[in-house]
């Protein structure tokens, strides 16, 4: 058989083996690989049959009319066939063939490759959230149509509550914030086109419920909450609320109110402290729970976190109290009388040094109301993450994150000298020391961390005994009646008891002023014992405090706490 093939790889184009199996270029790469093919193709016995056919045919002069198969350019004698061109995708030449599934023309042995499926991956970002189910937006269009039917110029603001409540599920008092919200000109209503653009067509139906108030509370520019965004939906509180219109006369005290609550769930939710409260901060706490429970429940006092009025009284009529010029801002010198002169000089300057937090009165040396806010709730619950955080800045005096022995017993010194003073047996540092080691059980002996005051029951039993007197003195003569009663009620925070008791004791004073001493203390002192015994407090750990203070005030020699000696500072419990 005559054939012009030499051999030679290099002459050898691979596209002429018309493999669509292989790829051209792995024959390109490889020519000792071209060769082998060639020379199996040619050992097959179909290919001698269409070799000898070919040959046949290109001496008696038949046109080749075989699919796929080229002119050497050796077989053309003239200008009967044009040149090859270029290879190129576009190009049309015979040479590009197209890959094909299935056998090859000329019956390659070779496996037969399937081209590779794609995969379809569903679309997973969505700029404006996940679009909402077509069964649940089609309940949302017919509840909304419910709603709007009689309604073609749309809802006005007194109409939008029930929209507010049974459709977005949001508590009530956020209809007006909503309302204004959707009307962003400002018309007075809202249509219902207005309405399913903002809440099914830009996806806050499916958004969970804390996403939703911070969408809508927040301002656009702005990526956290602040303090402003949440006066108007107490306004709405203060204005609907039930429990709360006994205010509606007093609007000096609604907006103290206001400031109050707004102060408490940044003291508890702004981790940070920095007035920002991210959506994160917002999911991990336990404000949109509060804010159900408050719309839910008729008597505000009952709604113990951020929104009891009872709680707003108390902290209120304290700072007051301590506020003897009302000037709003109270100095060291006012702070230092709080709860009977319980603090230690040491820790009133630690706290107005700035360090557990930063002061917002911008005065300076004065401590503005939403400062006091947050000592007070750090200094009646030490048990909260926000109080741990706030006395642990106080005794870590260098700020390293540890505290040693040395700020323990710097704190404690002044501590040890009151009671000398009093005539009390003095408790040694060292033994304090132990007692703290073993109530905490600290990694490290030699220091504490803040992990190591979290989740411990006694951790705020190891401030009192550093700079609070009074609570020092009632644990070590805690009474175990009282254990028991705390007990029976977990569920209340030191917090709770201690604004339930502080509003029986201010109650009974205002009522004593409009009636006489002799009637209203005998009768004033039973209602006071009952709720106090329902609440969970013990009568007897009220008094140690005013009796301490009396002994105190008693004994205390010249040059030491000389503000305690003000009697008219002094206000008894049981006196």
């Amino acid at each position: 058989m005559d054939s012009d093939y030499n051999g030679g790889s290099g002459f050898l184009d691979p596209e002429l083996l018309q493999l669509n199996e292989v790829s051209s270029l792995a024959i390109k790469s490889n020519p000792y690989l071209a060769e082998k093919l060639f020379d199996q193709w040619l050992s097959l016995p179909e290919t001698t049959l269409l070799v000898k056919s070919l040959y046949n045919n290109a001496k008696a002069g038949v046109a080749l009319n075989i699919a796929g198969s080229v002119s050497s350019p050796k077989s053309s004698s003239g200008n009967s066939v044009p040149p090859l061109s270029p290879r190129s995708s576009s190009s049309g030449s015979p040479r590009i063939t197209k890959p094909r599934v299935g056998p090859s023309v000329l019956g390659s042995p070779l496996r037969v490759l399937s081209e590779p499926v794609k995969e379809l991956i569903p679309q997973f970002y969505f700029q404006n959230g996940r679009p909402p189910p077509n069964d649940l937006k089609e309940n949302c269009l017919f509840r909304c149509n419910q709603f709007f039917y009689g309604h073609a110029d749309g809802l006005q603001l007194h109409e939008f509550k029930p929209l507010t409540k049974e459709i977005c599920k949001l508590p009530s008092f956020f209809s007006a914030v909503l309302f204004k919200t959707i009307d962003i000109a400002g018309t007075g209503v809202v249509t219902r086109d207005a309405f399913v653009n903002y809440w099914i067509n830009g996806n806050m139906l499916i958004k969970d419920v804390a996403t939703q108030i911070y969408t809508i509370l927040k301002k656009p520019d702005l990526r956290y909450l602040t303090q402003e965004d949440f006066k108007p939906i107490l306004q709405e509180l203060l204005a609907t609320h039930p429990g709360l219109e006994f205010l509606q006369g007093t609007p000096e005290f609604q907006e103290r109110y206001a400031e109050t609550v707004i102060y408490r769930i940044f003291y508890y939710m702004n981790r940070a402290g920095d007035s920002r409260l991210t959506l994160r901060e917002l999911k991990r706490g336990n404000l949109i729970a509060a804010m159900q429970h408050a719309d839910e429940e008729e008597d505000i006092n009952k709604v113990l976190k951020y929104f009891s009025y009872e709680h707003f009284y108390v902290i209120y009529c304290k700072f007051w109290e301590l506020d003897t010029d009302h000037d709003f801002l109270i100095d060291k010198e006012n702070l230092i009388r709080y709860g009977n002169h319980a603090l230690t000089y040491r820790i009133v300057d630690r706290i107005f040094s700035q360090v557990p937090r930063k002061f917002t009165s911008n005065v300076d040396g004065k401590m503005g109301y939403e400062d006091f806010v947050n000592f007070i709730l750090s200094e009646e619950d030490k048990l909260s993450e926000p109080s741990l955080e706030y006395w642990f800045k106080c005794i870590d005096l260098d700020e390293n994150g540890v505290i040693t022995r040395n700020e323990m017993q710097f704190f404690y010194e002044e501590q040890l000298h009151r009671m000398e003073c009093m005539a009390q047996e003095p408790v040694l540092f060292e033994d304090i020391l132990c007692q703290i080691v073993d109530m905490i059980g600290p990694k490290d002996e030699g220091y504490f961390t803040l992990h190591d005051l979290r989740g411990n029951k006694l951790a705020g039993s190891v401030f009192n005994i550093l700079f609070n007197l009074n609570k020092f003195m009632a644990f070590e003569t805690r009474d175990p009646f009282l254990i028991r009663q705390e007990r029976e009620n977990p569920t209340l925070t030191e917090w709770d008891r201690f604004a339930h008791r502080e509003y029986i004791r201010l109650s009974m004073e205002e009522d004593a002023d409009d009636a006489s001493n002799g009637s209203v203390d005998e009768l004033g002192g039973e209602l006071w014992k009952a709720s106090l015994d329902s609440c969970g407090v013990s009568v007897s750990r009220i008094f140690v405090s005013d009796v301490l203070l009396n002994e105190h005030l008693r004994v205390s020699p010249d040059g030491y706490l000389k503000q305690c000696r003000a009697e008219e500072d002094y206000r008894g419990y049981g006196s």
